[in-house]
This record gives structure tokens, sequence and C-alpha cells, in this order.
């Protein structure tokens, strides 16, 4: 096979997705499927050499493709992925993965069975600034890392429709905490034990969202993070906040690098960790890379349907802690 050919389903941040693909050796954009007709139309406008659809049917029916690209609302990833593997079509879904870990284990077990590839759009573990701190944190710059903090939130009403209502969103700690957990779980390397959380629901009644989401994850080396995802959060706090045995890290929203504080020959040194460049173009080089050459996957499912449990647990915590299914390793 000398292109792995793709079709897009979903043409909002779809678009993006084209983008990616069609500037990447070995793949080929082929197709876009969305409901909403104005939208292939204007995705016939930017990629005028592909086919449009307006139905999933007819675009399994008259396309000939190997890879289903999934950039739809939350809710739909799992009825959409479900469909195209069992197709026996290669699937990458936008994050989140899914809803839940039911779901997530459906699909995974289907991809397997079905002998195609699975992967989650993890694309910001390629953001400069998350390579920066992975790598120092690898390095061994500021030890073993026991405490971690990250924050996302402002004061305001929620977003667009599958950022409010948690019927499609699944809740407010499934759009930017997929990455946010994603991150975390990457840079911890130890199982997780049990996972906690509390949900606060006091100001926008207008949607279903979740205003407030703070999650607690232990895990068996020790280590505890905290994330928290707010709607209703006037004043700001640090983005990461981490703790290690020999130095911290933190940053703010608009930074340019990591504050480092570290102890060198018993005197405490201040210093800034600069971030790297961004490279989301990576994940799409590696999906071609695998199905091309057999590259290992960069974003197996299994990693991204342990985001999910993260999610759904603390989620659904109502201030418990919750062991782990540990099946899941």
């Amino acid at each position: 096979m000398e292109k792995i050919k793709c079709a897009v389903i979903g043409y909002g941040m779809g678009k993006l997705h084209s983008q990616f693909i069609n500037s990447t050796d070995g793949l080929e954009l082929v197709a876009v499927c969305d409901i909403d007709k104005t939208r292939t139309e204007q995705a016939k406008k930017d990629f005028p050499f592909i086919q449009t659809y307006n139905s999933t049917d007819d675009l399994l029916r008259d396309c000939q493709f190997d890879l289903a690209v999934i950039v739809t609302p939350h809710n739909t990833h799992y009825p959409l992925a479900m469909q195209f593997l069992s197709a026996g079509k290669n699937v990458v879904i936008d994050k989140p993965f899914c809803i839940t870990i039911e779901e997530a284990t459906d699909m995974i077990n289907l991809a397997r069975e079905k002998g195609v590839m699975l992967s989650v759009f993890h694309n910001r573990r390629w953001d400069g600034d998350y390579l920066a701190l992975k790598s120092a944190v690898e390095s061994g710059l500021i030890g073993d890392i026991f405490h971690l903090e990250m924050f996302m939130g402002g004061y305001h009403r929620p977003g667009p429709i599958w950022r409010s209502f948690k019927e499609i969103s699944g809740g407010a700690l499934y759009d930017w905490g997929a990455h946010l957990v994603d991150w975390i779980l990457g840079l911890i390397p130890s199982k997780v034990k049990r996972v906690g959380g509390f949900t606060h629901k006091l100001l926008w009644t207008d949607v279903t969202n979740e205003d407030n989401v703070e999650g607690i994850i232990q895990f068996e080396n020790g280590a505890v993070a905290y994330v928290q995802v707010s709607s209703i959060a006037m004043a700001q706090k640090k983005r990461w906040f981490i703790l290690g045995t020999q130095g911290s890290l933190e940053d703010e929203w608009g930074a340019k690098g990591f504050r480092l504080k570290k102890q060198v020959d018993g005197v405490i040194m201040e210093g800034t960790l600069p971030y790297k460049e961004s490279h989301w173009e990576a994940y799409y080089k590696n999906i071609s890379a695998h199905l091309l050459k057999g590259e290992e996957l960069a974003v197996k499912p299994e990693e991204a349907r342990r985001v999910i449990a993260v999610i759904e647990m603390a989620s659904k915590a109502n201030g418990q802690m919750i062991d782990f299914p540990q099946g899941l390793y």
C-alpha cells in the first residue's frame, strides 16, 4: 500500500485534521463526511479533489478508504467508531476517546478482533511546553514527582453545545480535561491506584455541564495529582505546579517557560526552563509510519482508555476515593 486513503467525519475541527492529513507523507485525504451540507460544501471548496458525503452509510458504501478520522461531538465517538471498526477500517478519534470505560473497552476489543488500528488524537503530547516538561522530568532534573496540580478555567458561561451539555460532552472534565489527564499520566511513571473527585453545579443553570470539577489521582508510587476544570473560577491558579524530591516547576497560561527551583550543593537556585517548539504534525506522521512501516503507535487506545477512566471516575466520585480498575493496565 503506497498511501493510506483517509476519510474525515465531521468538518468543524475536521478541517484541521484534513490539513494535517493532506500534508503528511503516506496519507491521502479522499473524503469528508458531515450531516451539515454547508460544511461539506465548504470542505469541497477547501479540498476540491475529495468526495463529500452527508451520511456515514453512503460513505462506507460508495468510497474506498482505509482510515476513518472521527471529529464529531463526544457522545457520537463510540457509535461512529464501532460502525467503522465493524467495516474493517482503521480509526482515529479526536479526543476525548469516548464517555465511559465500557465504551473504550468495546472499541479496543473490536479493533483487535478486526485487526485494525485504533488511536486517539492526543496531539498536545507534542505541545512545546509539555515536551520541555517531560524531557526535564525524565532527565531527573527535579527528582521524583510526589505532588502535581493542573488548572484550567475562568469565570464564564460554558461555550459551544458540546462544551455545555453533559449528555453530549460527558461533563466538564471531558474537554480540556482529556489533555490535562493525559499529560499527568505521561509524567508520573506509576500505575494509578485510586481516583477521587468533587463537582459543583452552582451558577450556570441553563446548561448541564458541571460548573467546577476537581479530580484527585493517587498513584501506586505514592504521588498525588490534582486536576481542576472550572467555569466559576474568578481568580486564576498556576497552570502547572509540580513538586519533586529535588526541585519544583511551575508556570501560568501565556508564559514562555517554566519557573524552576532546585537545590545545588546546598544552594537554592532559580531559573527558567524554556518551552520547546510544538510539533502537532508528529501525530499523523506516526499514524502514517505505523500503518505503512510498522512503527510503534505513539498514542495507544489503552492509554486513552486510562484517561477516560480517570475522567469518568473523578466525575462520578462524589467526594469518595475509588480503586482504579487494574485490568486497564
